[in-house]
């Protein structure tokens, strides 16, 4: 299976705070699950914890290499980049990922690598993998709390991919 490919300063294990999510279903269509995920302005329509997104530079409504946009998330104003942007082919794991950061200062500045993985496997089964790392205080903050909200909201944001895929 496809792994994530870590830019230099966010290897897990290196990073104040590192979750991963990974689901494994059948009777979803990869190109649906792709639309679902590379179009912010669906994700609050299945995942609670998105709200507000937008583009920058005229961009959208579609994600790309290299496109600037915004969005909120546990409780954080996002600004993000792409830095790796794979459209699903056959034989090929699609893939997206950003860097995104929300904060200013030595206190509040948070830095994120968030990327995902949507691979078809035998038998008719899709995997999406979402992994993140994180730097900074509340990165800290976030890696000692318990239940660990990230890996609670990314799980919610996975399953609701799955559903809103399954329901068309």
């Amino acid at each position: 299976m496809s792994d994530i490919i870590w830019p230099a300063g966010y290897v897990p294990g290196f990073t104040d705070n590192y979750c991963s999510n990974e689901v494994i279903v059948t009777g979803v269509s990869i190109d649906r699950l792709w639309t679902l995920l590379n179009t912010p302005h669906l994700w609050p329509s299945y995942y609670a914890n998105s709200a507000n997104t937008r583009f920058y530079d005229g961009k959208g409504p579609e994600l790309a290499m290299g496109d600037r946009f915004y969005f909120e998330t546990f409780g954080f104003p996002v600004e993000a980049q792409v830095v790796e942007h794979v459209a699903p082919v056959p034989g090929q794991a699609a893939r997206i990922a950003w860097h995104g950061w929300a904060g200013s200062t030595a206190e509040d500045r948070l830095d994120v690598h968030h990327a995902w993985l949507i691979e078809e496997l035998s038998a008719g089964r899709v995997r999406i993998l979402t992994q993140e790392t994180q730097l900074g205080k509340p990165a800290q903050a976030l890696a000692q709390t318990k239940p660990n909200p990230m890996i609670n909201g990314h799980q919610d944001w996975l399953d609701g991919m799955v559903a809103a895929a399954r329901q068309g």
